[in-house]
């Protein structure tokens, strides 16, 4: 039997998900079986509608190798694995004669742990241990659902948070599951053969392809240590996403209750001197921390250093005792050892890493209105990181809606420590970057309108005129409005000033589950959805509720932002330009991704409306609008409002 082509396997695929074929998908397919074939590294851009899944899976499965495809969104996660490799893989089989076979797997503490959830969890106020089902009142939110928990755990296949609907809170899920620091491992725990995190891990071992998160992945790749298993394909989706999720797993964080709990934790398992020198440094830590303002230190202050060497050299002795002594006092005494010895490591490394003092760190003090205050340290720069980690011995694919700004990949490539496309060398990892279009036609279904007459945004103050532009835009287009602001303070008080002004329900993001407010807002034409960040990347409604993106400003990150002006500095002191290479490439992935809330099906019509003029007026403007979709470009404010009206009664009219 000869071997299946590749537009056979994708026509049995697309048939099978119950899709339509696009050419964009055509090529994308063809570009991955390549770059998989010739173990080469692909970037491709394929706009919403596209089909990108299918793009990839096909392609991947057709190859036989083993792939780890890593998405930023649970919503894809779940997407993956439970409709599209289900049913890709059944339309596949009769082609490739073989099934292959998929599983997820994701971070330990995403699982529930049967040792937490049986003998309970250590304790810092209690001796040995304490049952969190007895202590919490049936009544309380936190008794309910650690009850629903429990009764969830007989039922479960996967023991994994995300199959547990609803959800329940972190605090609750706390007391049930544990990190991999603070895991038995299988063979020392009583529940090892039954446990779910081993279970996963076991069928990620026997699968072809492995659904993972960006955060598992910067784990695998940072840490030496691997969690993934061996692969000769890795497919990025949502690749926009990964710098900034490889930074949070290389951000480090110390507060003062995270000392203290590493203290309590580790004082009944070690002896008096080592417990105490802990503590004393533990205090002196604290009372540096009372006095700290925010913002990046350029040198560690010396009363910060002495209190971080007296805290390392501390946690050192404890880490050593701890190994090093035992005591039968102590019901379920490994439990214990272990998470003391897990709070006290962390310590350790994050104090020992700010001391050591790398250029290639940033430290900061942050201050939270109810956490207090913390330092941190990050990676200047993340790209050496996944040049080395992430391209060296496997074929790696990187796609999403937004990889191309400013017309080129070569800004999304650099942070992810790729030369410009094209450049020859021995250790440069070679590349090519494809953009294989939408199927949606934006010039005819979409217009993106700049107030250009507006005033020019300030830091600080209330945009009045702003205001008026979103009132009169909202009123046009009878509501249906999604709201895009560049901070959850502009975000209140436009649904504040618009709640008083027109009587259009206005929903603001934190009054509610992001899930509950983008359903009620899908369900009524009428009604508009404010909100932050979380909605410039997380909304999809198609259909006539979201006619009018508006986004407030152009979302530049805070001039005060330690790491990211750290990062423009470290490029202008390069020779290059830090403002476009930081902040307008920041803003253009967040304006791209933002502006693709607008058209999310063909038949979808409607308008981007730009309250910031700087769009329009500024040198940087026209980089901006080029890493946006193709549509139709107006400053004509009346042009905007007669076409928010016109598409309003044509959705009317469809009602």
């Amino acid at each position: 039997m000869t071997k299946p082509s590749l537009p056979e396997l994708l026509h049995a695929a697309v048939a099978a998900v119950g899709g339509t074929e696009r050419p964009g998908q055509v090529s994308m397919a063809e570009a991955v079986a390549e770059a998989v074939d010739d173990n080469a590294h692909l970037l491709v851009q394929a706009g919403t509608g596209t089909g990108k899944s299918l793009g990839y899976l096909v392609p991947a499965l057709a190859h036989g190798e083993r792939v780890v495809v890593a998405t930023a969104t649970l919503a894809l996660q779940r997407q993956l694995v439970e409709r599209d490799l289900p049913r890709t893989v059944d339309a596949l089989h009769p082609l490739l004669r073989r099934r292959p076979q998929f599983a997820m797997l994701k971070g330990r503490s995403n699982y529930l742990c049967l040792h937490r959830l049986h003998e309970g969890a250590p304790q810092d106020e209690e001796e040995g241990l304490f049952d969190q089902f007895e202590a919490a009142a049936p009544s309380s939110k936190l008794g309910q659902d650690l009850l629903r928990l429990r009764d969830w755990s007989d039922e479960t296949e996967t023991g994994d948070r995300d199959d547990l609907t609803p959800g329940v809170s972190d605090r609750a899920w706390s007391q049930i599951s544990v990190s991999s620091r603070e895991c038995l491992g299988a063979t020392k725990c009583a529940y090892g053969a039954e446990c779910f995190a081993e279970a996963a891990r076991e069928r990620a071992k026997l699968a072809d392809v492995v659904v993972t998160n960006h955060a598992l992945l910067a784990i695998d790749a940072i840490e030496g240590a691997p969690v993934l298993p061996k692969h000769e394909v890795l497919i990025v989706d949502e690749a926009h996403e990964l710098v900034s999720r490889v930074t949070g797993v290389a951000t480090g964080e110390l507060t003062p209750g995270q000392v203290n709990r590493a203290v309590r934790r580790a004082a009944k398992l070690v002896n008096e001197k080592a417990a105490d020198a802990l503590l004393t440094a533990s205090e002196g830590f604290e009372r540096v921390m009372e006095l700290a303002l925010p913002g990046r230190l350029e040198e560690v202050p010396e009363d910060l250093g002495y209190a971080l060497m007296a805290l390392r050299d501390a946690a050192r002795t404890v880490i050593s005792a701890l190994g090093g002594t035992r005591d039968k006092s102590v019901q379920d005494e490994d439990a214990v050892r272990k998470q003391a010895m897990a709070s006290v490591e962390s310590i350790h490394s994050v104090a020992e890493r700010i001391t050591q003092g790398s250029e290639y760190d940033v430290v900061w003090y942050e201050r939270h209105d109810r956490f207090g205050a913390s330092v941190r340290v990050a990676p200047l720069s993340v790209s050496g990181l996944l040049r080395e980690k992430l391209f060296a011995d496997r074929s790696v694919v990187l796609t999403s809606a937004t990889l191309k700004l400013g017309g080129d990949f070569n800004g999304v490539g650099a942070s992810l420590g790729l030369a410009p496309e094209g450049t020859a060398g021995d250790d440069i990892p070679q590349w090519k970057g494809l953009d294989v279009g939408s199927p949606f036609d934006y010039p005819r279904q979409g217009i993106l309108y700049v107030a250009r007459h507006l005033a020019t945004p300030g830091r600080e103050g209330s945009r009045t005129d702003m205001l008026d532009e979103l009132s009169e835009l909202v009123e046009a287009a009878g509501g249906r409005t999604l709201g895009l602001f560049s901070s959850m303070r502009a975000a209140q008080a436009a649904a504040e000033d618009l709640r008083g002004r027109q009587d259009k329900p206005v929903l603001l993001q934190g009054e509610e589950t992001l899930g509950e407010l983008i359903k009620n807002f899908a369900a009524d034409p009428e009604t508009c959805l404010f909100g932050t960040l979380s909605l410039w990347q997380g909304v999809d409604v198609p259909g006539p509720s979201c006619q009018l993106v508006v986004m407030d400003r152009i979302p530049f990150p805070r001039p005060d932002d330690p790491l990211m002006s750290a990062r423009q500095k470290a490029v202008e002191e390069a020779g290059g330009n830090g403002f476009m290479a930081v902040a307008a490439t920041h803003a253009a992935l967040l304006m791209a991704q933002g502006a693709g809330r607008l058209v999310r099906a063909m038949g979808d019509k409607g308008v981007v409306a730009v309250l910031d003029p700087r769009l329009a007026n500024a040198r940087y403007g026209s980089y901006l609008r080029a890493s946006l979709p193709d549509f139709w470009y107006t400053t004509d404010r009346n042009q905007a409002r007669r076409s928010l009206a016109a598409i309003d009664a044509a959705a009317k009219a469809a009602q």
